[in-house]
């Protein structure tokens, strides 16, 4: 499966837009605010970073709707506020926004117009299509990247699986369970492959010190990897009970892999210290529903946000009938609503959010190197 053409959130403003449902993604962006305004407070103090008088700043995989443009509204005002409190004019400003080429750009384009009206710094304001995977800036051009709810979408599903026809996800719990290692195994070793190639990248692009700060869905660190800790886990229940009565073919139900993973805070630890290019200046662990208003945690709600970000993934596999995805709801509000009956809720899960701070080592440079993947 090709994540480039089928990895976006729903597009528009309707119902079922990723612009109308994403609180779960807004409520991450805002815990990411203090690492956020510690990284522009440590850009901003490097003179040599800020030698020529502008700053750089992209966003990779900003989606659409409200939050497109949320992070880098954030860094803009944590700029202002630190110049302001040196008495001294801020730096020009360029803002650039990533994602894939199937994104809802016509939305991005109208939310960077109306941030550069309303500040004075921002110079140049822009889009970016194309996969972080790749080389996407110049060399040495950027001071800080951000990057919110993305960076578990793989650049595609273990093809591993795929060539030896193991489903990620049977309906038989037994099979399951038996397969689970190996299923957590290839996702581990794709996961790795493209962080891995991300922080090159990024580390290419990046001028001297500069700042990255990114978040991911993952697990905590001392939790047993389980069918239901995988990112894709819930979606994957809800069609694995889809597909056994009769709502979905179960021969193409066993033929999807989807290309997320969610890795513990440990493993993602091991991979940058390992990677060599970042030194860690901080990293937090986040309960994905804390500071969430009630009304968004319905099955209803939840339900609609997993449609958003799932939909056209879904669509691309069984077909764009719309019953699909109609079914997909209704079946995800009785699973929902059984789990909360049942006094499962949110705490107990392990999925949570990973948000990760860190800095251009001294001594990397902006050399030549491959970034085949």
């Amino acid at each position: 499966m090709d994540s480039k053409q089928v990895v976006h959130m729903n597009q528009g403003e309707m119902e079922t837009s990723y612009a109308r449902n994403s609180s779960f993604q807004s409520a991450e962006q805002n815990r990411m605010k203090p690492l956020m305004e510690a990284a522009i407070v440590d850009v901003c103090s490097n003179i040599s970073t800020l030698s020529c008088g502008n700053m750089v700043i992209a966003d990779l995989g900003c989606s659409s709707g409200p939050n497109a443009v949320a992070l880098v509204s954030i860094a803009i005002e944590a700029t202002c506020n630190h110049f302001l409190q040196l008495q001294q004019s801020p730096p020009e400003v360029s803002l650039l926004l990533n994602d894939l080429p199937y994104n809802d750009f016509n939305r991005v384009v109208k939310s960077l117009v109306a941030l550069r009206q309303i500040n004075e710094p921002v110079v140049v304001a822009g889009v970016v299509p194309g996969s972080f995977y790749e080389r996407l800036f110049p060399s040495g051009s950027v001071h800080l990247f951000c990057s919110s709810n993305s960076l578990h979408w793989l650049s595609k599903a273990p093809e591993d699986l795929r060539i030896n026809q193991i489903p990620a996800y049977d309906i038989d719990e037994n099979v399951r369970r038996e397969r689970l290692p190996v299923v957590a195994e290839a996702y581990a070793r794709q996961f790795r492959k493209d962080f891995t190639l991300f922080l090159k990248l990024r580390a290419k692009e990046l001028v001297s010190d500069g700042r990255m700060v990114v978040s991911l869905a993952g697990r905590r660190s001392d939790e047993l990897v389980s069918e239901i800790s995988h990112v894709w886990g819930t979606a994957a229940q809800i069609l694995g009970i889809m597909a056994s009565e009769g709502m979905i073919d179960k021969a193409k139900f066993n033929s999807l892999y989807i290309p997320v993973y969610g890795p513990s805070l440990e493993e993602l630890r091991e991979i940058i210290q390992e990677e060599g290019s970042f030194t860690i200046t901080e990293m937090r662990v986040h309960n994905p529903a804390s500071g969430m208003d009630s009304a968004h945690l319905t099955p209803n709600r939840i339900a609609n946000c997993m449609r958003a970000a799932f939909e056209p993934l879904i669509n691309q596999h069984f077909g764009s009938s719309g019953e699909v995805m109609d079914g997909f709801v209704r079946t995800a509000e009785k699973l929902l609503s059984l789990q909360g009956s049942s006094q499962v809720n949110q705490t107990e899960k392990p999925i949570v959010m990973l948000a990760v701070s860190v800095t251009k080592a001294s001594h990397v440079n902006c050399g030549a190197f491959s970034t085949s993947p």
